[in-house]
């Protein structure tokens, strides 16, 4: 019996990965990852706003320092050894890539076409197996078309695709007026995977103190059900991979996703929740359901519910809403 799949055409011991979060920022938790029996890491994301302000800060040192006297610089920092973000972010590429031998994939938050284009080629120069590209945008600008936004992403897509030669991912938000054709579109610009769906951490109001409150849930197993929905209407009509990260913290998500079509369920709640180690569980239960059923490896179930391969397939479309209203009459 074999759990071993295949992810944007990189082989994975395992269908579970650790989404991009910041366990990943200690390499040894990755090692521990590795030993888990991950099939591969997301690393944590690089945020091209965080890059700019580090090295807005460094400039600034460094202008403050420039004319001072050689004692006063005893009292500043090593200018040699301050963050400036993305080097710290490559280096750990490099290092993590010494200790582990899973494929590790770099996660890039970009915000200006250069910045894509650079930090994708200095990612893969690093070393990282793979680029998740995590365009984590809101067009709250009420004057932006959705061709305007639809072309941002497709945009974004080419640039890097023509950057570099590593497999690209595209962490995706659900909100498009029509998703599938957006898939489709994004098959076309060469992208490798759609990572299924971004979580936009939503703000909330604090009443008494009339401010914005901006708290982080652990995603839970009942918000499967929508990019369940669209892994199962894709699979078979795209090419792509397709990756599900959200959700995920059981072997019971991680098997629904596959007979849907995904080729990998990513998770970081169940981790914090649970521990790294905890993916020895879900792979060990992965494998238990697959003897039970019979099915020898990951091929032999993934997409068999999905609406291609599903004997009735309207059950994922309207006349199906239909029949689950009448039945709580």
């Amino acid at each position: 019996m074999s759990i071993e799949t295949t992810y944007m055409g990189l082989k994975l011991r395992s269908p579970v990965v650790v989404s991009a979060c910041t366990l990943s920022e200690n390499i040894d938790n990755i090692v521990q990852m590795e030993d888990a029996g991950a099939g591969a890491v997301v690393l944590y994301s690089l945020f091209e706003e965080q890059i700019k302000k580090d090295e807005a800060r460094y400039e600034a040192v460094l202008r403050s320092t420039n004319n001072m006297f050689a004692e006063a610089s005893d009292f500043f920092p090593d200018l040699d050894e301050y963050n400036k973000g993305s080097e710290q972010y490559l280096e750990k590429i490099r290092k993590v890539k010494e200790r582990v031998k899973i494929p590790i994939i770099a996660s890039l938050n970009g915000i200006s076409n250069e910045g894509w284009i650079s930090y994708a080629r200095q990612m893969e120069q690093a070393g990282a197996d793979g680029l998740e590209v995590n365009i984590f945008f809101i067009p709250a600008d009420v004057s932006l078309s959705s061709a305007a936004v639809e072309h941002r992403y497709l945009n974004i897509i080419d640039e890097v695709k023509a950057t570099v030669k590593i497999p690209v991912a595209v962490k995706l938000n659900p909100y498009f007026s029509a998703m599938g054709n957006m898939a489709l579109r994004m098959q076309e610009y060469k992208a490798d995977a759609l990572v299924l769906f971004n979580r936009f951490y939503q703000p909330d109001f604090d009443i008494n103190k009339l401010s914005l409150v901006h708290d982080i849930r652990y995603s839970e197993a009942d918000e499967i059900k929508l990019p369940l929905l669209w892994i199962a209407l894709l699979y078979g009509r795209v090419s792509l991979s397709l990756a599900a990260t959200t959700g995920v913290q059981s072997s019971i998500e991680v098997i629904k996703y596959i007979l849907a079509g995904a080729d990998v369920a990513m998770t970081a709640s169940a981790l914090y929740k649970h521990g790294i180690g905890y993916i020895k569980t879900m792979n060990r239960e992965l494998e238990s359901w697959m003897f039970s059923k019979e099915f020898e490896n990951i091929k032999g179930f993934k997409g068999i519910m999905s609406q291609q391969d599903i004997s009735d397939p309207t059950g994922y479309e309207r006349v199906n809403y239909m029949k689950i209203l009448d039945s709580v009459k």
